[in-house]
């Protein structure tokens, strides 16, 4: 097993589990060449949704994943793997998504076997590092937007899951399969949970849409990844959908899904053995 990485140190724990660290980039051909070279199955994670500079989302999202898909085929990869995002479509009201979107044609028209992977938000940013970690350590959250928006959360460890199946498995093949976790809920719902699991109020601000909206066009020249990412929170509720239902996977794919109950339950006991133990 390979893994490319652009910082060996934030990969030794692959290299721990015996994956071979090769230093690479998406912006570098040349590195993308040396991580693929006798390489038989590929899984491409990588993103840039906040990313700015050499790199932009157009850098690495469309261009950098552009050149992996290319380099793959011309170093003989048998299959490719690529991980997209639930709802990826042509006319999303979200450029990532739309590029996502892009770079799934892309793959399609590029002559590889694939499987193209569709994950809804992951729990562990989505629902903790953007929403309970805060109410966990400070007692209170704050949520963009009025937070009533109903969407999906699934957990990595089960998109990981799903990941080795697709690569592993040759009868999977040329195949769009879309992941989320089990049940949809509104960001002041995920906070709610945190507080009850915790047993404290659930004390939630809220900046307000127009507030959000004019943050992110006031940051797009500095920063357009946080621009983007606030310009999300500002869309009305109904400018796309961000729910699934599950069952569809499990009539498919034996596996089982980690429910947002139990990731949050998993995170308020670590949390509180953390505090238990600085006490």
């Amino acid at each position: 097993m390979r893994a490319m990485t652009r910082v060996l140190e934030r990969a030794r724990a692959l290299e721990q589990q015996g994956a071979e660290l090769v230093v690479g980039d998406l912006i570098d051909s040349a590195s993308i060449a040396r991580a693929c070279r006798g390489a038989n199955l590929v899984l491409v994670a990588a993103h840039s949704l906040f990313g700015r500079g050499k790199y932009s989302s157009d850098a690495v999202d469309d261009r950098g994943h552009r050149a992996l898909i290319n380099v793959a085929r011309s170093e003989g990869v048998a299959r490719l793997v690529y991980t997209s995002v639930l709802g990826a479509a042509p006319n999303h009201p979200v450029d990532f998504v739309r590029t996502k979107y892009a770079i799934e044609k892309h793959l399609e028209a590029s002559g590889l076997d694939y499987a193209i992977l569709r994950p809804s938000a992951f729990m562990e940013w989505h629902a903790h590092i953007f929403i309970g970690k805060s109410m966990l350590e400070n007692g209170r959250t704050t949520v963009l937007g009025s937070g009533t928006k109903r969407r999906n959360f699934v957990a990595a460890n089960d998109v990981a899951q799903l990941a080795v199946t697709l690569l592993t498995s040759p009868a999977i093949s040329q195949r769009i399969v879309e992941i989320g976790g089990p049940g949809n809920f509104s960001n002041n719902e995920v906070a709610e949970l945190y507080a009850k699991t915790a047993g404290i109020a659930p004390r939630i601000n809220h900046i307000p849409r127009p507030l959000v909206s004019l943050l992110a066009r006031l940051t797009r020249p500095f920063h357009p990844g946080i621009s983007r990412v606030l310009r999300v929170t500002s869309l009305p509720d109904d400018a796309f959908s961000e729910v699934f239902d599950e069952r569809n996977l499990l009539q498919k794919y034996s596996m089982r899904l980690t429910s947002l109950h139990e990731f949050v339950r998993n995170e308020v006991e670590v949390a509180q053995r953390s505090a238990s133990a600085m006490a």
